[in-house]
């Protein structure tokens, strides 16, 4: 089954929230574990200040010893595999990185997130090159304004897709996205009447989610 790993060389890009955004999406309509490979452990928190649907699991990582077990396993048992990692380069990040059919690398429309993503893909390239394939990769710009663009966000933007191909959905700033690491569970969860823009989130969302699914079937029917 697919592995979606969430990779950037910098923390705070937006991995986690990204992660947690697709994978309760998914599970709309399929099993989904969510691996939390960051020390940080944000995604194991948010996992247990709500009840989660039964087809979501998430786990812990061991460490790097273990992640190639974890994410064997997983796959075995999940139509996704999400696995968020650490904002930095490590063996772990490399060995998860090298069992992925799509890495999603989150960048804001700052520069220094767009050099992490610059170096992060770099990152994602080597591994490829020692796997001896072609590990997919996109840029998924997150916190990004609705509203008209200033012109160094125009530039930052220009600059990434000129790069590297990059998603075509782009998760905007939400009060709705930063409420999950309190609420807990998914976007429909949340309480209307407490969040303002709940289904704008929720139809932003499931554009993510769809372009994910849309690249893995066509990197599947690419490599038939």
């Amino acid at each position: 089954m697919p592995v979606i790993s969430f990779a950037s060389s910098k923390g705070g890009a937006g991995k986690t929230t990204s992660a947690i955004i697709l994978g309760t999406e998914l599970a709309h309509g399929a099993s989904v574990i969510l691996v939390d490979a960051d020390p940080a452990a944000r995604l194991h928190r948010w996992s247990r200040i709500a009840p989660l649907p039964d087809n979501i699991e998430v786990i812990r990582s061991e460490g790097e010893r273990a992640i190639l077990d974890e994410i064997e396993d997983a796959a075995q048992r999940a139509a996704f595999v999400i696995i968020d990692l650490e904002g930095s380069a490590s063996r772990l990040a490399s060995f998860a990185i090298g069992e992925s059919d799509l890495v999603v690398i989150p960048s804001g429309e700052e520069q220094q997130d767009a050099d992490a993503a610059v170096e992060t893909l770099a990152e994602v390239a080597r591994e490829g090159r020692a796997r001896r394939r072609d590990i997919p990769a996109s840029i998924l710009f997150c916190r990004t304004s609705a509203a008209v663009k200033s012109r160094l966000e125009k530039h930052i933007q220009g600059q990434l897709q000129a790069a590297a191909p990059v998603f075509e959905t782009q998760l905007n700033r939400r009060t709705a996205f930063s409420a999950l690491h309190n609420a807990g569970a998914g976007l429909r969860d949340l309480d209307r009447s407490e969040f303002n823009g709940v289904d704008k989130a929720i139809t932003n969302a499931e554009a993510f989610a769809a372009e994910v699914v849309d690249m893995l079937t066509k990197e599947k029917s690419d490599a038939a």
